[in-house]
């Protein structure tokens, strides 16, 4: 989102407004800030407490899980769940049953971020049985990139998928265990979006930026890994044709806004700087160049120059800082949650000065976010965030012992 005017105005108001009469409501972070960054115009951070009194109680559904990384909701109501490190694909019961790791799933980089991540149905999966992986693919000369295969999920004693095909792969590839990405999402026109990282090493930083690597970018891509005549950069000299945006950093969380129909990620920051963008046909993000978070470590150094706004680059919608650790991302439509219904749901890790991981729960209005309030869910890292097709919302507790926790309306 480009920043106008209109919004640098008002963010200049509101800063120089002190006293009573103009005080806001209290956020919900209470955290003092990493930064000293000033936002680009009102509400783009620390948006008020806005409470809903939703009384929710939680229940496993399933554990036994290993580093468990995404969930995908078969039609007839099981999940497919990543084991990220061991590679590894299970289906989930209803009754909470673990199968053995599927067979026939690609051969991935399990060290530091690597592994087997996002998992999705095709859309028309009840007839072709189309699963598609993301997952960090290992090269013959010892470096990696994030790659998209599909194949058919055949049941039975021992689930297999058959005809794995690789469909899409980041390049250039790079010799570092960080920022795969990796989320899939399929657009209403059934476009495939890949979000990824850009591997977090400067070498690959700065390729962020550059429209000949893959670095840095979210692809659109069609289900047969062919690139659709409509991207951004087709046709442009020295341009990859897949890329549909640049400038992001690693984009573990995204969906599609139920009703406008456009991509909306969260960007996993540095130390601070969580950002939602609304990922929009050849736009610039900023990374490097811009952000709202400084490098990890007690030196706080700034990013390449410090700087947080460019012409030419877009402004996040909403930003945290400290960091939330952002890993999934739900807009709720269903109806066991009334007072829920259109809230942006965003999952994630232990963030800094917390006891444990934390779910927000976010007010939309437009591309605004307006309230924010911060789910009771401590001690958990959690690494995704579904809505099921009961209306109930699921949560992926990542780790060494992992489990899923299904959150329904209490009393």
């Amino acid at each position: 989102m480009a920043v106008t005017s209109k919004m640098l105005a008002a963010a200049a108001l509101m800063a120089g407004l002190s006293g009573s009469a103009c005080a806001q409501p209290a956020s919900v972070e209470a955290r003092p800030p990493i930064t000293a960054y000033k936002p680009a115009f009102a509400g783009q951070t620390r948006a008020p407490e806005q409470k809903l009194g939703v009384a929710f109680q939680t229940t496993t559904v399933a554990q036994g899980l290993k580093y468990p990384w995404s969930i995908a909701f078969l039609p007839d109501g099981r999940m497919l769940v990543t084991e990220r490190i061991a590679g590894a694909l299970r289906i989930v019961g209803k009754d909470g049953t673990l199968s053995e790791p599927v067979t026939g799933t690609p051969t991935v980089m399990s060290r530091g971020q690597g592994g087997l991540l996002d998992v999705v149905l095709d859309p028309a999966f009840k007839t072709n049985r189309l699963i598609y992986m993301s997952y960090a693919e290992p090269q013959a000369d010892g470096t990696n990139n994030t790659a998209v295969a599909r194949g058919q999920l055949v049941e039975g004693a021992t689930p297999r998928i058959e005809g794995l095909t690789v469909i899409y792969r980041q390049r250039p590839s790079l010799a570092s265990p960080l920022h795969f990405g990796s989320r899939l999402v399929f657009a209403r026109d059934g476009k495939l979006f890949v979000t990824q990282g850009e591997r977090s090493f400067p070498a690959g930083q700065k390729q962020s930026q550059d429209l000949a690597s893959g670095l840095g970018k979210i692809v659109r891509i069609n289900p047969d890994g062919s690139i659709p005549k409509d991207n951004p950069f087709v046709g442009q000299t020295g341009a990859r044709p897949e890329i549909w945006t640049r400038g992001n950093r690693n984009v573990q969380a995204a969906t599609l806004h139920p009703q406008t129909g456009e991509l909306w990620e969260v960007e996993f920051g540095p130390q601070a700087g969580d950002e939602i963008n609304i990922a929009r046909k050849g736009k610039d993000y900023g990374w490097p160049t811009i952000s709202y978070g400084v490098n990890y470590g007690p030196a706080k150094a700034p990013i390449t120059g410090g700087e947080t706004q460019r012409p030419g680059m877009e402004q996040p919608l909403y930003y945290w800082d400290p960091t939330i650790a952002p890993s999934g991302m739900i807009f709720y439509t269903g109806n066991l949650f009334p007072k829920w219904k259109g809230s942006l749901f965003v999952s994630g890790f232990q963030p800094q000065g917390l006891p444990g991981g934390n779910v927000q729960r976010l007010t939309i209005k437009g591309e605004r976010v307006v309230g924010e309030e911060r789910l009771d869910m401590p001690g958990a890292l959690w690494r995704d965030i579904r809505q099921g097709p009961d209306g109930a919302i699921y949560l992926l507790q990542g780790g060494a012992v992992g489990k899923i926790v299904k959150l329904t309306p209490k009393g």
